[in-house]
């Protein structure tokens, strides 16, 4: 298994991808299907980080053992700061235990409310049986999230794709976009780094902030017990990219990267993103809790 370098000291690609999402959430993919995908892709670190759950690690973990990757257990927690909706990675060495453990159950009592708020404004627009038909697309019990409604309105017919839902109904601002159930930044935060975990702000520049409130959201973030960002997500511009690798390494907070996959044939895949910028930003994999996934043996991290 290739080791992960101390540094990012070059624009180059990284064996690594600690941002995915499986079938536990509102990914595409089954945890098995996905770190077998991640094999493929060449990956030999990952995570898997579902919305509000961890559901799907003990599988992943079975999964990554007999691929020979190195898992890291993880989720991606919807919080509010300042009356915007922020997403942040837990990548939790230890698994779900502590504080997450009731964190976790508070979140999904929220989502179901949420759903249940997204519904009722989607019926209003002309989703008539909304809970019933995202729940159809979900194929499952899980908590319902908004790709799950953007599914529904496609197949009624409402919008032509699930781009076009999020732009009408289900982005920020719009009818389905429901915030008001979230736990404060700092409060998930706490959750996070109370229970042995590293609390990542999730693609920071997708929030829609100017530098400067990009920058007080990392100042709360920390004084919070936030430890790093996520310095790539996906496909970014390489100046603005490196604009954010000033502000972390400035603050001394970790940089992370991934993909923030969901499905095979969106912009996305395993361990598919822009190239990381030289930066004196230390890696996650740098933090010490996390330091032992850079040697660590396949299968899920801090389990023998």
């Amino acid at each position: 298994m290739p080791l992960l370098p101390p540094t990012f000291y070059e624009d180059r690609r990284y064996s690594v991808d600690l941002h995915m999402h499986s079938t536990a959430s509102d990914g595409a993919l089954s945890p098995t299907e996905l770190v077998a995908l991640s094999a493929q892709r060449g990956l030999s670190h990952i995570a898997l980080t579902d919305h509000d759950t961890m559901a799907g690690i003990e599988e992943a973990g079975v999964a990554a053992q007999a691929e020979g990757l190195c898992l890291v257990a993880g989720c991606e927690l919807s919080t509010q700061w300042r009356g915007v909706s922020i997403h942040m990675v837990a990548l939790m060495p230890g698994g779900l235990r502590g504080a997450l453990v009731e964190g976790l159950n508070h979140q999904h009592a929220a989502r179901v409310k949420r759903a249940e708020v997204i519904a009722e404004r989607l019926e209003k627009a002309g989703l008539v049986d909304a809970l019933a038909k995202a729940r159809a697309q979900a194929g499952s019990d899980r908590p319902l999230g908004r790709p799950d409604f953007a599914r529904a309105l496609v197949a009624d017919g409402l919008v032509p794709d699930w781009a076009t839902a999020f732009k009408r109904y289900l982005g920020s601002g719009k009818k389905g976009d429901v915030k008001m159930h979230w736990p404060s930044l700092s409060e998930a935060t706490a959750w996070v780094v109370a229970s042995g975990g590293v609390a990542v702000v999730a693609h920071p520049l997708r929030h829609g902030l100017t530098r400067r409130k990009r920058g007080m959201l990392l100042d709360d973030f920390m004084a919070a017990g936030g430890q790093g960002a996520e310095l790539v997500s996906g496909q970014q511009n390489p100046d603005v990219t490196r604009d954010l690798a000033r502000q972390l390494a400035e603050r001394e907070l970790y940089a992370s990267v991934g993909s923030d996959f969901h499905f095979p044939g969106s912009h996305a895949a395993p361990g598919s993103f822009s190239t990381v910028p030289r930066t004196a930003a230390r890696p996650i994999w740098q933090h010490p809790r996390l330091a032992h996934m850079v040697a660590a043996p396949p299968g899920l991290l801090g389990v023998e």
